[in-house]
């Protein structure tokens, strides 16, 4: 598996670059269908083997977040039947699949939506979608630039899917992006070094949740004592 290269952006620097009070970390699709033993990607046969260790990162990371003061913005899928890509539904049957049955994912409404492994706190936002993207046809641009958000810290499900998407997206509406290579995780090993390695050449700087947590938590700790100096 490939190993994010934090040493490019480490210390001061990194403390500076995701500040808390600019920066929000999301959390992608940690939902029962794509996460869970019992969803339906793992009814359909993937390997989820990678799941677990990705999950439990993210939940980490999002307990960072919200100690620094960061926003924290759990993205989730749900689809419908009347709102189905058409596009999807054709390719799929053109692949030789069933698209009633392969793109009932995450139904509005069903287990399959709920969040797994980890989940929205009080003051967390949750944004809704309908697509890969996290930004396609949602209002996430507006109500982060509303809360000066100008950085991106990415984890979650799927690297070379949703995730994939949702960084590119990013890049392009000139958000700094930020990936914890460790906290995302997919069903296919080359297929999630592949993606990293992409998005890490064009569109982000790959970090492991650890460094994150520490940089938030140094930055903390800073405005601790820069508080408790100005009391003095």
């Amino acid at each position: 598996m490939t190993a994010p290269p934090s040493a490019i952006a480490s210390g001061t620097k990194l403390r500076g670059w995701i500040d808390p009070r600019h920066t929000a970390l999301f959390v992608i699709d940690t939902q029962v269908d794509f996460a869970s033993p019992v969803g339906a990607v793992a009814r359909s046969g993937a390997d989820l083997r990678a799941i677990p260790a990705a999950l439990a990162a993210a939940s980490r990371l999002a307990a960072a977040a919200r100690r620094a003061g960061a926003t924290v913005v759990f993205v989730r899928l749900e689809t419908r039947p009347e709102t189905d890509s058409p596009a999807w539904a054709e390719r799929m049957r053109r692949r030789g699949g069933v698209p009633e049955i392969d793109a009932a994912l995450c139904r509005a409404g069903t287990s399959g939506a709920d969040f797994y492994g980890t989940a929205p706190a009080e003051g967390d936002l949750t944004v809704v979608k309908g697509r890969y993207s996290a930004f396609f046809d949602t209002s996430l641009d507006a109500i982060l630039k509303a809360r000066g958000v100008d950085t991106l810290v990415v984890c979650g499900l799927t690297t070379d899917c949703c995730v994939d998407c949702t960084v590119r997206d990013a890049f392009h509406l000139d958000y700094h992006v930020f990936l914890a290579a460790d906290a995302c995780a997919g069903y296919d090993e080359p297929l999630h070094d592949a993606a990293l390695a992409s998005l890490g050449h064009n569109f982000a700087i790959l970090l492991s949740a650890a460094a994150v947590a520490t940089a938030w938590a140094a930055r903390g700790e800073m405005a601790v004592e820069l508080d408790e100096g100005m009391q003095r």
